[in-house]
């Protein structure tokens, strides 16, 4: 079989994912929308030469030395067959998964750091917008959108993207320890939640199984439990 340019690759994995949900949300981006140039896509086919599987390994500006890899098989066999061409001996990489691939990367590959995520989506019709005279727009990333408030010329908190697909957005939010608790992050995620809703794209809060107070800033501006899990490690391939 002759090979296949980026853009066939992601046509062919198409079907092995969903758009509209949001367990698919961070796949769909990294493996679809991912700049050309930093992603690199190994299909596996079944025996009928359709496509069963894919590994994503994505070079991201928030980790330069550690790939972002994200992947689905239908069996443990592809998972198992896929994962040596994908990755490099000895490379370590950091893997986000659906929840239910847990046990099947953990036989996999050598893993480390395992935590389970829980994908907040934003229900439109239950935001909460907050008004708050001190948050600022500001460029993120690769000139994402971002909202800060600041002391002085200090950042003492932001809400920014991970990233962002044509149909969902992963908002990230950050605030200095010693300003906690008076609502700052509160108001630079409803700022940057107000702004996503503007521009037509659906806004998910990820947040460790745990984490109340994280839990309850995104609950009450509106964003409801997907029930969707998301599994992220650190791994390498097994010697």
């Amino acid at each position: 079989m002759a090979a296949l340019s980026l853009e066939e690759q992601r046509a062919a994995i198409r079907p092995l994912l969903s758009l509209s949900d949001p367990g698919d949300a961070l796949a769909v981006y990294y493996a679809l929308y991912h700049d050309p140039k930093r992603t690199q896509l190994t299909l596996h086919y079944d025996t009928g030469g359709r496509v069963d599987g894919f590994v994503a390994v994505c070079r991201t500006g928030q980790d330069l030395f550690r790939p972002l890899v994200t992947l689905r098989a239908r069996s443990r066999p592809v998972l198992a067959e896929l994962l040596p061409q994908a990755l490099l001996p000895g490379r370590p990489y950091t893997c986000v998964v659906p929840a239910e691939m847990a046990t099947a990367i953990s036989a996999a590959v050598a893993l480390s750091a395992p935590s389970l995520n829980l994908i907040y989506v934003l229900d439109p019709d239950r935001f909460q917008p907050v008004i708050n005279v001190f948050v600022q727009r500001a460029q993120g990333l690769e000139g994402s959108p971002r909202m800060v408030i600041r002391s002085g010329e200090r950042i003492i908190a932001e809400a920014g993207l991970n990233w962002r697909s044509p149909y969902f957005a992963e908002v990230y939010v950050h605030t200095e320890p010693a300003v906690r608790g008076r609502g700052y992050g509160r108001s630079v995620v409803a700022a940057l939640t107000a702004l996503l809703l503007e521009e037509g794209v659906r806004p998910l809060y990820v947040v460790g199984e745990g984490h109340t107070e994280s839990i309850q800033l995104a609950q009450s501006l509106g964003y409801v439990d997907s029930g969707a899990r998301e599994y992220q490690c650190e791994i390498t391939l097994k010697p």
